[in-house]
Order: structure tokens, then C-alpha cells, then sequence
């Protein structure tokens, strides 16, 4: 790919030096992180505006950068002058969140031999992706995004990872606001597409849970019928996410005949009648696990790789991972809503523990007007916990305080400050006490591994 070619594709006007052929090998929206031969994208942010650090990503190395024409024709920001400067090249575009997207769709088309996935849900896309991609290395050269780069910016930085010799690109496609997912679904038109779940993550900005399923079920929008959408059976609104789909609709259930809990060690499944110890621990990563296995089936691959794959993959940071030591610390922080809370609990409750439960339970954000019911349902589910204590961290969780204040004889204790969590984390914990961090991102929660460690 070099500047000429995109901006051709892109129907863009180009400003050269002449050096508009040089071959562009890393795409950037952050100048800080441009190595010699990027393109950088200039994005406008609701902080920062990038075209700010044209120069300085110039002065890195940058062969090129994608700008806005409105500040190109800004005598400002001397665009033009820069190109001269650094013999470099500007590719003007009318926006450039848009001109990213289109570029990564059209380096995409690029790779028609690329078997396209994406996955979506409202939890459990990332623990999804990294089981079906370590099915699918087994016998592919696989492609992904890493951790959870899944948004409008994350996932058009991802595609310009895949090469020649890819043979299957996985991606996971996250949603903050309406038209995400379609706009995703756009630039990578996937030709299998899994959905996990419909709950009620994002449902402040999205507005309800059957409009949250409407916006998931964009990830289908560009099937033109050969393609196979994914859907979970046992999701309340599996029809309406069928409906009018082009293409082959496969309601996956669960993949294993039987299934053993073994606490914190995780899961034993028994695939095809071969019994195969999975790491990840929970009912919740065991239908992640059936998720994948529906890719891998679709793909597809063997037997052999989808047992291999259940056995090797390992727990991501914050979801459900386990930390061992003196203290075990279940560091389930990532991400949290009403759906994964409960699931959350429900594992723990039934964890056979010697020493004390403690749960720190931090706030769920970006829930809106839900949020005082949300955590009341929560507050609910904790009043009836075998927790021996629980810490609140945020003003979200006063709802839940207040109903385990009034069911419960548990002792409670509540704080919007990470270091007062610490401290009562310090004089509450013993060795061989069991400690689950529960929480959305803004929340932190793993701030307090620090103490927890000294034990």
C-alpha cells in the first residue's frame, strides 16, 4: 500500500512531494507511536485535535498523513508547507474518522482469500475471540485484533495488521453509540458473525435492551446470502436477531455433553467424548466456549483443533482471572454489567471456601436510567450472597448498600476512594481468604492487587 494507491481508493485529494509511491507499512492515530514509513491519521477528539502533531509525526518518520480539508485550507496549521518540509505527503479528506474506516475497507478487499469473523455481544466478546483463535492457529494462520481494540478507531488499526499469508481474521466489534456496529460490520463484512448475547451493557446511551439487540444484529447488515450469522439459542431475542438475515442463521447451544466444575482450576468439558481441561473458570466463559466452537465449526477446522484450542487458551486480565497466593484474588474488573455481575456472583457463591468471601463490588457505569435499578437487582442478589463481607466502591452501588443494609447481616462497608477500599482490604483480609474484584473499567478495582500481594 503507499499514499498514491489509497488515495486513489479513497476518491481523496493528494498533496505530494513527490514521494507519493513510498510503501506505507504502519497506520497511526497517535504520533507518539509513528515509526518510519506510517501513515497518520489526524482524528479530531473531543480533547485533542491530531492535526496538532503532523509535524511531529512528520519528524518520525510518517511518509504520509490523512488529514481534514478544512484544516488543510487552514493557513494555520501550514499543512501544505509541512509536505515540502519533510518530503512527505498529505492525503485530504473531507473527515478523518471516516477516511480511516474507508481506508481499512478498501486494504481489506485487498485479501479476498481472508476468511472474515467478527464477533459482537454485550459480554464475553474478547474471552470469545481468543478461544475460537486458539481452535483456529491450530490449523490457520490467524489474524486478530489484540485485546479489546474493537471500536471505530481499534478495529480499522487492526485490519491494517493483516498480511499475505493470513488465512482467517477474527475480530470482535464493541459498541458505544448508535450505528457502531454498522459502521464496523461496513469495513469488515464479515462472511461468519457471532453474536454472544444481548444484555444491557451500554443500554444508558442505547436506550433499551431490544434496541441494543437491533443495533448488534447490524453485524449482519452486509451479508449478501452465502455468509452464516451465529446466534445463541438460548437468548430471549434469538428470533428477533434472525429475522430477515441473509444468508445461513445457525442457533448455537451448548458444545459438550458434560460439563465439570472444578472451582477456580476451571472447567472439565467432555467434546466429542474426549474430556479436555479448560482453564477458564465460570458457567459464563463455558457458553464463550460453545460461542467459539460455533466459529470453529463454521470455519472450519477439526476436532483435534477445537480440543486443542479449549486446552490451551489462558485467562485474560480481568475476566475472571485468577491471581493465587496467599490471598486468592478472583480479578473479574474488566468490565461489569448487571448480566456478568450476576453470573459473578452466582460462580463465587458456590466456590467451596475454607477462609472468608469478600466482595468488592465497584459501580456499573454507562447504564443511565437503569442505573438505580440495575443496582438494585444487584443489591438484591448480594442480600442473599455468602459473602462474609462486602466493600462498595462508587456512588453507582449506594442503591445496592441500601437494600443489603436493610435484608442482610452481612457487614458492609462503602467508599468512593481506591486507597480507603485499600485500607479496609488490609485490616479485613487474612491468609487464605478468597477476594473477587467486580466492577466496570472506570472503576480500577485492580488498584488494590497492590495490598492483596503483600500477604
Amino acid at each position: 500500500m503507499n499514499s498514491a494507491d489509497l488515495a486513489k481508493a479513497l476518491k481523496a485529494e493528494l498533496v505530494s512531494s513527490q514521494n507519493d509511491s513510498a510503501p506505507i507499512t504502519q497506520v497511526s492515530i497517535d504520533s507518539r507511536k509513528v515509526s518510519p514509513g506510517a501513515l497518520f491519521v489526524a482524528l479530531i477528539g473531543s480533547a485533542v485535535d491530531s492535526h496538532l502533531f503532523v509535524e511531529e509525526a512528520f519528524r518520525a518518520g510518517a511518509v504520509a498523513a490523512m488529514v481534514d480539508r478544512k484544516h488543510y485550507n487552514d493557513p494555520v496549521f501550514r499543512l501544505a508547507e509541512l509536505t515540502r518540509r519533510y518530503y512527505t505527503v498529505l492525503i485530504v479528506v473531507e473527515n478523518t474518522l471516516q477516511g480511516l474506516q474507508n481506508a481499512a475497507a478498501w486494504y481489506l478487499s485487498r485479501f479476498p482469500a481472508l476468511i472474515r469473523i467478527g464477533i459482537t455481544g454485550s459480554s464475553g466478546k474478547t474471552t470469545t475471540k481468543e478461544i475460537a483463535a486458539a481452535m483456529l492457529a491450530y490449523e490457520k494462520s490467524v489474524i486478530m485484533n489484540e485485546g479489546n481494540l474493537n471500536s471505530e478507531t481499534g478495529l480499522p488499526l487492526s485490519v491494517f495488521m493483516v498480511r499475505d499469508y493470513h488465512e482467517v481474521g477474527i475480530f470482535e466489534m464493541g459498541m458505544n453509540r448508535h450505528n457502531e456496529i454498522d459502521e464496523l460490520a461496513k469495513i469488515l463484512k464479515p462472511q461468519i458473525a457471532l453474536i454472544t448475547n444481548i444484555g444491557t451493557a451500554h443500554v444508558g446511551t442505547i436506550g433499551s435492551q431490544k434496541l441494543i439487540a437491533l443495533e448488534k444484529k447490524a453485524i449482519f447488515s452486509y451479508f449478501s446470502g452465502t455468509e452464516t450469522a451465529l446466534i445463541p439459542a438460548y437468548d430471549e431475542y434469538r428470533a428477533l436477531l434472525a429475522e430477515g438475515v441473509k444468508g445461513q442463521v445457525v442457533f448455537y447451544d451448548s458444545a459438550f455433553e458434560a460439563v465439570k466444575d472444578k472451582g477456580i482450576e476451571g472447567n472439565e468439558l467432555l467434546y466429542e467424548r474426549m474430556a479436555v481441561d479448560f482453564k477458564l473458570s465460570g458457567s459464563h466463559n463455558v457458553k464463550n466456549a460453545a460461542a467459539a466452537c460455533a466459529i470453529a465449526r463454521a470455519v472450519p477446522v477439526s476436532s483435534a483443533a477445537i480440543r486443542h484450542g479449549l486446552a490451551h487458551v489462558q485467562p485474560l486480565f480481568g475476566r475472571t482471572e485468577i491471581v493465587r497466593g496467599p490471598v486468592t484474588v478472583i480479578c473479574d474488573c474488566y468490565n461489569a454489567n448487571p448480566q456478568s455481575m450476576s453470573a459473578a456472583l452466582e460462580w463465587c457463591d458456590n466456590l467451596a471456601w475454607i477462609g472468608k468471601k469478600i466482595y468488592v463490588i465497584g459501580s456499573m457505569l454507562e447504564l443511565g436510567a437503569y442505573s438505580v435499578a440495575a443496582h438494585e437487582h444487584t443489591g438484591h442478589l448480594l442480600s442473599r450472597c455468602k459473602a462474609d463481607l462486602l466493600c462498595f466502591f462508587g456512588k453507582e452501588t449506594l442503591p445496592a448498600l441500601s437494600i443489603v443494609e436493610q435484608d442482610a447481616n452481612i457487614p458492609c462497608f462503602y467508599s468512593e476512594s481506591i486507597n480507603e477500599v485499600s485500607e479496609i482490604l488490609v485490616k479485613q483480609v487474612q491468609k487464605g481468604d478468597l477476594v473477587l474484584l467486580k466492577g466496570s473499567r472506570g472503576c480500577a478495582l485492580e488498584r488494590v492487587m497492590e495490598v492483596l500481594r503483600c500477604y
